[in-house]
């Protein structure tokens, strides 16, 4: 009995030490499941899919450690936030170890759930941070009613800046619970966004170690304590699938389909990628003038709805404005306007534009010049033309530039990091009342004449370089004044209204509405030339100058409708039809018939007055019969009082002129182009011409030549 009782002692241990071997030997045994998450997580079905694989790892009692292979650049906020609670879920139950090969913004989100994390040495990591879709501007309708205010668009567009910090906050705090003390960069430098190579983020702890897939998969095996595994692909099992969405076919009209604005994203999204399809601010339509003339014809982009709050305090001071698309009506308009803004041009002006628009200034007038970075209002044709030179090409006539870029602060901003403060000001009445102005995404304004600035914790996104960079200029050119802002959101609702910008318009209007107001008492005293009236038969002997010849011009008014000009070596007959436009010509076999009669000037003439015209011609000769085209322009520069040879003074309007005229001559197309400035006076109308001839044929100039007149003598009849 005492042997028997021996055995069954022995027996039991024996089945107790082979309990614990079978149990310890399946401890020890088990199933390495592989996770691959591949491209952007936009849509329900992808994150349903790497969900379901995440919960098959977490129930599979045979799997005892994850390996997660991440290639994602992130996605829609709330499938990230989704797949990183449920590997952090598994994490807590089974060993999850992770491979970066690309894991940026909400790609490294998930990554951040594992408790060790490999790279390679050049894997793209980090890129911390979020980007949304804003919420849209509620245009209420009258069928479609809501109860609250915010029922359509669900946000405050200004408190939504608030909403994506603390989605930053909770990313940043996902980073810091999963890496701890391993964790060696700030807050502040994760907050700035970028991108590193595994070996940089290795250093700064956003990684364990540098290594391959085998080494991951060794890591989980080891923490794990596996003595015997098998590998298996639990996207094989489940079906493949991926996301179908790269960021060479992501665009924000496709981010906006999917989900509707206001959308947030832990994505990485390539600045190009960005900007394709990327909803523009609309242009106005064009509409009638007023004392506020707003440019479109260089494609600019801006509104009614851009410039709304200024719009509005200039209607409070009674003070109109118009949008005008081409320029003719801008040159036409600005006779009687007070103020131009130029907002945000695609294409350059020319240097005759820009000579114009440079007179007005001095003439008293007010230059409103708007530039803003951000891709709304620069388009695919301002980037084409870098970004800021059209509108440099106006600006830089006035010693201002717009700088290339925008700035942003790490440390003191409204919001997010690109809208920044400016509280140093000059000592200008635009400024009246202002402690604090916010810029939303501005441009530097380069300029001697700067007036508004930034802390000197500002960065430049071009410069990459800390300081303060102005962001108003404010310039006195002749009698009149040009005023530059590198923003132009803080004109519209609701930017207007934060801080202290309602203030800054209201001043800026009151500078227009004041120039106004003394351009108006100018007016009234206004010089003027009336339409010249010389009754037929009058004779008029002129002095005329060609490269160094001299010679005597007689001028015969024949008919109300005729002149005759007699040159020493020819003679030309000028045919005129209703209100003095000029139909056409014939010189000794040669004749010349406009299609459209060229105007004659529109009296009474004014100081800025100009006019332009175009025209196809048939010139005829015993040779054939050809067509060309003419285009001209003139503008009254002033009025001064000219001698003429016989002594007489004549008060006169100085008329600048340009025509170009071009005929098709067999393969050739012959060009001339005539500038320069004639004096016209009512009592006897041209006085004095200075004329520049180039001849040639296509763009090749053969021969220049000056021309010049002065009256000699005039005869009417009856005197």
């Amino acid at each position: 009995m005492r042997e028997l009782r021996v055995y069954l002692v022995a027996g039991i241990v024996a089945l107790f030490l082979l309990t614990a071997v079978v149990y310890y030997a399946q401890q020890r045994v088990g199933l390495v499941a592989v996770i691959r998450i591949k491209g952007y997580i936009l849509t329900s079905d992808t994150a349903d899919y790497y969900h379901s694989l995440i919960r098959s790892a977490s129930e599979n009692g045979r799997v005892r450690a994850v390996v997660v292979v991440i290639d994602s650049f992130g996605g829609y906020s709330n499938y990230v936030e989704q797949l990183y609670l449920s590997l952090k879920h598994l994490n807590e139950r089974k060993p999850v170890v992770a491979l970066a090969v690309n894991a940026l913004s909400g790609g490294y989100y998930i990554c951040a759930a594992a408790s060790y994390i490999f790279a390679h040495s050049t894997s793209f990591v980090g890129a911390v941070g979020v980007i949304s879709t804003a919420p849209p501007l509620l245009v209420p309708s009258e069928v479609v009613l809501e109860t609250g205010p915010y029922k359509h668009t669900g946000f405050s567009r200004l408190l939504f800046f608030s909403n994506l910090s603390h989605a930053l906050d909770a990313f940043l705090s996902a980073i810091e619970e999963g890496r701890g003390s391993r964790l060696k960069a700030s807050r502040d430098e994760l907050s700035r966004g970028l991108v590193y190579l595994g070996t940089e983020a290795l250093k700064l702890g956003l990684v364990d170690e540098i290594g391959t897939f085998d080494q991951a998969l060794e890591k989980a095996v080891q923490r794990a304590g596996l003595a015997i595994y098998r590998v298996v692909e639990l996207n094989e099992e489940g079906g493949a699938q991926k996301s179908v969405y790269s960021w060479s076919n992501l665009t924000v009209n496709l981010l906006e389909s999917l989900h509707p604005p206001p959308a947030i994203y832990y994505a990485y999204v390539p600045a190009p990628t960005l900007a394709r399809e990327q909803p523009l601010q609309q242009a106005g339509p064009s509409t009638g003038g007023g004392k506020v003339v707003v440019d479109l014809s260089h494609g600019n982009m801006v509104s009614w709805w851009s410039l709304d709050a200024l719009l509005a305090e200039l209607a409070q001071r009674n003070v109109t404005a118009g949008f005008i698309d081409t320029w003719s009506r801008v040159e036409e308009e600005l006779r009687n306007a007070t103020c131009l803004v130029v907002g945000a041009p695609a294409k350059p002006y020319s240097e005759a534009e820009g000579r114009r628009v440079e007179e007005f200034v001095k003439n008293g007038g007010v230059l409103l010049l708007l530039f803003d970075p951000s891709y709304e209002y620069l388009g695919t044709q301002g980037l084409l033309n870098f970004v800021v030179a059209p509108i440099n090409s106006l600006a830089s006539r006035f010693g201002i530039t717009f700088a290339y870029g925008f700035l942003y602060s790490e440390d003191d901003y409204y919001g997010i990091y690109r809208n920044v403060y400016a509280r140093k000001f000059a000592n200008s009445t635009l400024f009246e009342g202002v402690k604090e102005l916010v810029f939303f995404t501005a441009a530097p304004v380069r300029s001697r004449y700067a007036v508004a600035w930034t802390p000197n914790t500002t960065y430049s996104s071009a410069a990459e370089a800390e300081g303060e960079y102005a962001v108003v200029a404010l310039a006195r050119v002749g009698n009149g004044t040009v005023v530059a802002v590198g923003d132009i959101t803080v004109f519209s609702e609701p930017y207007y209204r934060v801080a202290d910008n309602s203030v800054f318009i209201s001043n800026l209007a009151e500078l227009i509405a004041n120039v106004m107001k003394t351009l108006q008492a100018h007016a009234r005293s206004e010089l003027t030339l009336e339409r010249p009236s010389l009754p037929v038969g009058t004779v008029k002997v002129y002095e005329a100058r060609d490269d160094g010849m001299v010679y005597e011009v007689k001028w015969v008014k024949v008919s109300e409708n005729e002149v005759f000009v007699e040159y020493p070596t020819h003679t030309v007959r000028y045919y005129y039809g209703e209100r003095g436009s000029l139909r056409g010509w014939e010189a000794d076999g040669t004749s010349c018939v406009y299609d459209n009669p060229l105007p004659e000037p529109p009296f009474p003439l004014r100081n800025g007055d100009s006019w332009s015209y175009s025209t196809n011609f048939t010139l005829a000769d015993s040779s054939g019969r050809y067509r060309g085209w003419l285009e001209g322009f003139e503008r009254v520069a002033g009025f001064e009082r000219v001698k003429a040879l016989d002594g007489r003074e004549y008060f006169c309007a100085k008329i600048e002129v340009r025509v170009a005229e071009s005929i098709i001559y067999g393969e050739y197309r012959f060009t001339s182009v005539r500038e320069g400035y004639y004096l016209l006076s009512s009592e006897t109308g041209t006085v004095k011409q200075e004329i520049s001839v180039a001849q040639g044929y296509d763009t090749e100039v053969l021969r220049m030549s000056r021309k010049s007149l002065i009256l000699k003598q005039v005869l009417k009849p009856g005197s």
